[in-house]
């Protein structure tokens, strides 16, 4: 069915456009005018803001279900349903550290819904191969390194699903590294005790992507520069960041939106979204809510609690940027990071009709799809 949203503040993921409707048609955006052709249904946003709908790089879980725990259709659609209800009209289902077999289990899982539900984007694979003492809530008994063959399977049977995987690059060799550049797959830094040189060699080879800046990685110190001292050095990567009040503090991500500009972007890490869940007992991971975050019961951070639409309110509120760029901070830039850009995350001729709908204080959302 022909759609034409009117009545909005367009913002396209690069700009802010007003007194125009976008135009959409199976799923695609077809223009953006000022005047509307016969034939197209109306909807009428009512004078609230519309903007490419946000996308999730790293969500756990939906309202109840943990997909790791679960690794099935029905722990996908509660993610799904759930990001969909908080404005988020695209994730990748993260699986944190698992064996091999429920690792090949989970492609085929996220491979067959990406078939039903284009919202979901392929899978974010979070581990093993980290560094052990970074683990954060990761289960110590399941991190290791890769062997060849191991890898070699992963990327074969997570062709086209997996589009990101988290390593610590010091567990692998030389050429189990080139191979996953090879491959395709956004390889993202995190989980690791890499040094400030280390990390910039991995970066030359073409990583551009880091996981939750300042968490489980080492600190940029005035001797040691650590990992965080190589993102804020370099101008090419991609630092998301939990935007929680917990994961860092507000000040901390002041700093890095100095240092990263364009470059931080944000995502999620829920654990869970909603704060329906309170406690979450499971072999690999037993977490409850604590003050509004979720920690294991070392009081290690378990996964946020924070929706998509909640990190572009923090950003707003103590990034003190404008309205456009928390926007963009999880939409277009988001995109880019996962070079994804050509389709999403952005309102254009040609891109996904997937939208959300919100006020100017951000306590409205509202997905909608053409």
């Amino acid at each position: 069915m022909a759609q034409a949203i009117i009545n909005a503040t367009v913002f396209t993921g690069s700009e802010v456009l007003k007194n125009v409707a976008v135009l959409t048609r199976h799923g695609k955006i077809l223009d953006i005018t000022a005047h509307v052709p016969e034939g197209f249904a109306i909807v009428d946003a009512a004078g609230k803001n519309a903007a490419p709908a946000f996308i999730d790089i790293q969500p756990n879980g939906g309202y109840d279900l943990y997909f790791s725990k679960e690794l099935s259709a029905a722990a996908l659609q509660d993610m799904y349903q759930a990001s969909i209800d908080h404005g988020t009209g695209y994730i990748l289902p993260t699986l944190i550290s698992s064996g091999f077999e429920t690792i090949l289990k989970g492609i085929e899982v996220v491979k067959s819904f990406m078939q039903q539900q284009p919202g979901v984007l392929g899978m974010h694979l979070e581990g093993p191969f980290i560094n052990i003492d970074k683990r954060g809530a990761h289960p110590a008994a399941i991190i290791r390194k890769p062997t060849d063959e191991e890898l070699k399977q992963i990327i074969d049977s997570g062709k086209d699903v997996i589009k990101i995987i988290t390593i610590a690059p010091e567990c692998f060799t030389d050429d189990q590294l080139q191979l996953l550049l090879d491959s395709g797959i956004n390889i993202a830094i995190g989980h690791t005790a890499v040094t400030y040189e280390q990390a910039q060699y991995y970066f030359s080879k073409g990583i551009q992507l880091v996981t939750h800046l300042y968490n489980a990685m080492n600190q940029m110190g005035h001797r040691e520069c650590g990992l965080v001292g190589a993102i804020f050095d370099n101008e090419s990567i991609y630092a998301p960041v939990i935007l929680d009040g917990g994961h860092c503090h507000y000040a901390a991500a002041r700093v890095a939106y100095k240092q990263k500009g364009d470059k931080l972007i944000l995502l999620s890490d829920a654990a869970f979204l909603g704060r329906k869940k309170q406690v979450f007992d499971w072999e690999n991971l037993s977490i409850k809510m604590v003050d509004g975050y979720y920690r294991d019961g070392a009081g290690n951070l378990g996964g946020a609690a924070i929706s998509m639409i909640d990190a572009v309110k923090n950003a707003r509120t103590h990034l003190h940027v404008t309205l456009q760029e928390a926007i963009e901070m999880a939409t277009s830039r988001v995109a880019k990071a996962i070079k994804m850009d050509d389709r999403i995350g952005f309102i254009q001729p040609g891109y996904d009709a997937r939208f959300v709908l919100f006020d100017d204080e951000l306590d409205s959302v509202a997905f909608i799809e053409g």
